[in-house]
């Protein structure tokens, strides 16, 4: 979404292995889970462009893609208002078998909660539902807690380009997850 330098591209990528054995749902109390519901499209727009710092637009970023269902865009509502979103998506990048962790994003006044956590885990869950085995995300250097609630959620670093590995060494420092660097999982890079 926002412009990356050269020394940020490709976007990191992490991958889930296993979609079995999820650990359950946890939502707070005086919280709700819910999927999308017609109206939904400006309560959506507005935790993304906090959590992103753009300008997003539901139709055009999500209700016109051929991987669109309501079903699959999950919120985290509080008073019935949505304050934060995962979607359970595809990418034809990564086959048929693997779910794409997409769009997760919280209003900045409901963070720290884990409520990111719970979101995602409930895009993961839906992709289960759906016959999915694995799944994939992609993210940026600079979303440390993103990066960290995907951590906790068992997605590991996906080594897509040779600039990834000083990258990612550099997140697990900042992150102090050491392991996190040791779990890179190799594919043949470009």
């Amino acid at each position: 979404m926002e412009n990356q330098s050269s020394n940020t591209s490709p976007q990191l990528v992490m991958f889930l292995d296993s979609l079995h054995n999820l650990p359950a749902l946890n939502i707070p109390e005086d919280y709700q889970l819910r999927s999308f519901c017609p109206g939904d499209e400006k309560e959506w727009e507005n935790i993304i462009n906090a959590s992103f710092n753009t300008q997003s637009d539901f139709e055009r970023d999500i209700m016109s893609k051929e991987y669109f269902k309501p079903e699959r865009v999950k919120f985290i509502c509080w008073r019935n208002k949505p304050i934060a979103t995962a979607t359970a998506w595809e990418s034809k990048d990564f086959g048929k078998e693997t779910g794409y962790l997409h769009m997760v994003g919280i209003l900045p006044e409901h963070s720290g909660k884990r409520l990111g956590y719970q979101v995602c885990l409930a895009a993961l869950h839906h992709m289960a539902l759906e016959g999915k085995s694995s799944a994939v995300l992609h993210t940026d250097d600079f979303r440390l807690p993103a990066i960290k609630t995907y951590w906790n959620l068992g997605f590991k670093p996906m080594l897509v380009h040779e600039n990834q590995v000083r990258r990612w060494y550099e997140v697990s420092l900042k992150l102090n997850l050491p392991q996190l660097n040791d779990e890179l999982i190799k594919t043949d890079i470009q």
